[in-house]
This record gives C-alpha cells, sequence and structure tokens, in this order.
C-alpha cells in the first residue's frame, strides 16, 4: 500500500489502490470506470469527455510507465488505469442503457483477458507505458466492434 502513495504516477497506475485487489484486479479496474464515467458525463459536454478520455490515455502511458519501471514488471496486474482509461472510452461510445453497459463490460474484461490477435501482437512488441495502454484500447475497440454488431443486426431485425 505505500508503493501506491509514494508517488503520484503509482496511485493513478494502481487507481488509488483499485488494482490491489486480490482477486481480479482488472475486473475491479474495469469497475472502477463507471463510477468515473457516470461522474464526468454529468459534468463535461460530450467533447469535452471524450478530450479528458485523450488526456487520461495519454497521463497512463506516463504512470504505468514508470510504475512498471519501479516494479521492474512491465504490465504488473496492479495497474489498472489501462483498463480505466480503455472502458472509459467504450462507456463513451455506448447507449446510455444497463443493458449495453453490462455488455460492454463482458465484452470487454473477455477481449483483455483472451488477448486475440493482434492483442497479443502488440502486448510483447510494445513496451513500457503505451505497451500497458494500448493494448487495452485494442480490446475497447473490438468490444465496440462486437457491439455495432450486435447493434446493427437488432436494427436489421426490426424492419423484419
Amino acid at each position: 500500500m505505500a508503493f501506491v502513495y509514494s508517488r503520484f504516477a503509482h496511485f493513478l497506475a494502481f487507481a488509488a489502490g483499485a488494482g490491489l485487489s486480490k482477486y481480479a484486479p482488472g475486473t475491479v479496474g474495469t469497475l472502477v470506470a463507471f463510477p468515473i464515467y457516470w461522474l464526468l458525463q454529468l459534468l463535461f459536454d460530450p467533447v469535452a469527455l471524450l478530450l479528458i478520455i485523450d488526456i487520461f490515455f495519454i497521463i497512463g502511458i506516463w504512470a504505468c510507465g514508470i510504475t512498471g519501471k519501479a516494479l521492474n514488471a512491465p504490465d504488473h496486474s496492479g495497474m489498472v488505469w489501462d483498463e480505466i482509461v480503455a472502458f472509459l472510452l467504450v462507456l463513451y461510445f455506448l447507449p446510455n442503457h444497463w443493458l449495453w453497459q453490462i455488455s460492454a463490460f463482458i465484452l470487454f474484461r473477455f477481449f483483455d483477458i483472451v488477448k486475440p490477435p493482434p492483442i497479443k501482437y502488440y502486448e510483447r512488441k510494445l513496451h513500457g507505458g503505451i505497451g500497458v495502454m494500448f493494448d487495452d484500447l485494442l480490446a475497447a475497440f473490438y468490444t465496440l466492434l462486437c457491439l455495432a454488431g450486435w447493434k446493427s443486426i437488432v436494427l436489421f431485425e426490426s424492419y423484419f
């Protein structure tokens, strides 16, 4: 716990301690994204919110890079800022409905854990903070792609 509070970068990378969960820290980090998103959505217009998520991504590259180096573990499981930021992006593009959000949560965790190509490739090739952040960005992309497909099927079927 002292490590998390020793530097702002560590505090951020571990999401104020959420990454210290003994069980499924990545899942806990993803869950933390929900209240953060709901609060930010109330405070900011859509353009500003997207800019904030972009800034969070850039800051995450820095924080996760420093923290991974300090731990001698470039993608330590306790660093969950990457899950939070990537899932914030997913929530940004979703309809504001619990079914979409729960579906996105399940899909995002699936892609983040299984790491289908090219996620695993980039996880191995990119190092430091950019590697930590980028693989979750790809998991977010896969999540949104699946949900867009689901939405198009639902819309298509509603016409018949």
